[in-house]
């Protein structure tokens, strides 16, 4: 079985529910507690492209920071990978990648989509 690599919150009950999911199905996993080891700009850029999604799509944009830092009215996706990168609270949780394919598990339960 391939390895599913999660971005992963502890503190986040969407992202506990997920991990737990993993492990429920004897998935293999490696977690990135992505608050303590955030993704590169290449990381983010990759991720995104495997998510099919715009930068702005990844981000909690309901974040205090997100408003704070004015990032609604911020049309370059340089600019929002950027804020990401320093700011890693700002990227939505969970985020699950397998071979190539990434999701956002929200709901938790959208994660066994990668278990086939």
């Amino acid at each position: 079985m391939e390895k599913i690599t999660i971005w992963h919150n502890p503190r986040c009950s969407k992202s506990r529910q997920a991990l737990s999911l993993l492990e429920d199905n004897g998935c293999e996993k490696e977690v990135i507690k992505y608050l303590e080891s955030t993704p590169s700009k290449e990381e983010l850029k990759n991720v995104l492209s495997m998510l099919g999604i715009s930068a702005r799509e990844l981000m909690r944009t309901k974040e205090d920071l997100y408003k704070e830092l004015d990032l609604q009215n911020e049309t370059d996706e340089e600019k929002l990978i950027d804020a990401m990168v320093a700011n890693p609270k700002l990227i939505e949780r969970p985020v699950l990648i397998k071979n190539g394919k990434a999701i956002i598990a929200r709901p938790p339960e959208k994660a066994l989509e990668l278990l086939s």
